[in-house]
């Protein structure tokens, strides 16, 4: 059975938009009440600021309900294309995000900022490396027009791999930067933010779909799509409402830390892109490929930030900033690909 994805809309064409918007208003609301925000912060439970995991878990949970692990079946009609995205995802793009951030961090950006918020804006990055994206890669797959049964084994498989691999990866490389985590908590953040929405997910999408034609799958998800969205702004709002007094002492942190992340994708794409046409892989499985392989699953590393590291912190802005520089990157990469298809001849 095909499966078709539904179109880009005006949220997710335009979300860098509304994440710049809510970074106005979080920082604004910040320096006008910021005793709300301190209260905010104190409803925490084990490093689980309760507020914000509502939030992220609003986030998740309707794009859990896509994975179909019954498509797993088909894992093996488009080895290329997996093997490629397997290896970006979790040989390439993890240690390059690292070594970038080190790069600008420890070296290039040295005297713009202090030593203690290089090492969190570092270990922002790596989280973000570490989490391959499970749910725009939808939107990028359809807009090149890929084979989308091999966009949804794709992210079936990622989601079971990140639930063992994420925590030991970012653990590893984590400490190789002399960041010390407990590994507690980031076990503890992928039972909360992967685990347990992927059951829900998967149970969800089991009632839905007693009768197998995905059609109450489709109405349901687009009915709580718009709650993923506001789960994603509202986060937004309170993690940058929480920094204000840190971005207008320091305005330019915004761009050093969208700087290299906005290197890794282009990367990130062209390795994967090329790796693809070298291997004679299909334009319909090369894009979305190259595509879910430069993407970010920013909802898990925006959370795992904030459990690590605290709702104040440069790993929590970095994530953030993440979310900022995505979208209008991954579109100019769509459109990249899509004026080259014809390379790829048939």
């Amino acid at each position: 059975m095909s499966v078709e994805q539904p179109p880009m809309g005006v949220f997710e064409r335009y979300l860098s938009v509304w994440v710049g918007l809510c970074i106005a208003a979080g920082v604004s609301l910040g320096l006008l009440v910021p005793d709300v925000f301190q209260a905010i912060a104190a409803l925490e439970y084990a490093s689980v600021n309760l507020v914000v995991a509502v939030f992220i878990w609003i986030m998740i949970y309707p794009m859990m309900v896509n994975v179909d692990f019954a498509s797993l079946k088909d894992v093996g009609k488009k080895p290329k294309g997996l093997c490629i995205t397997l290896v970006i995802n979790w040989l390439v793009k993890p240690f390059t995000m690292a070594a970038l951030g080190i790069v600008f961090f420890e070296y290039l950006f040295a005297g713009l900022v202090s030593k203690q918020d290089a090492k969190e804006y570092i270990a922002g990055m790596i989280l973000l490396g570490v989490a391959p994206c499970t749910a725009m890669v939808f939107v990028w797959s359809q807009l090149v027009k890929g084979d989308a049964n091999y966009t949804l084994v794709q992210v079936s498989l990622n989601d079971i791999i990140m639930i063992f691999a994420f925590a030991p990866i970012a653990a590893f490389l984590l400490g190789v930067t002399n960041i010390v985590v407990p590994w507690e908590t980031l076990l503890l953040s992928v039972i909360l933010y992967v685990l347990i929405p992927l059951v829900a997910g998967y149970i969800t999408r089991k009632k839905l779909d007693s009768a197998g034609n995905h059609e109450c799958i489709a109405r349901f998800t687009a009915k709580v799509k718009p709650f993923s969205i506001v789960g994603l702004l509202a986060t937004v709002v309170l993690l940058f409402g929480f920094q204000a007094g840190t971005i207008i002492e320091k305005p330019l942190v915004i761009a050093l830390i969208a700087l290299p992340l906005i290197i890794q994708s282009y990367g990130i794409f062209a390795i994967a892109y090329g790796w693809s046409y070298l291997w004679r892989v299909p334009f319909s499985t090369a894009a979305p490929a190259a595509l879910i392989g430069t993407s970010n699953f920013f909802e898990l590393a925006v959370a795992v930030a904030i459990g690590l590291f605290g709702l104040k912190s440069g790993a929590a802005l970095a994530t953030v900033v993440g979310v900022l520089v995505e979208v209008p990157v991954m579109l100019s990469l769509v459109a990249f690909a899509n004026n080259t298809k014809a390379y790829f001849g048939r």
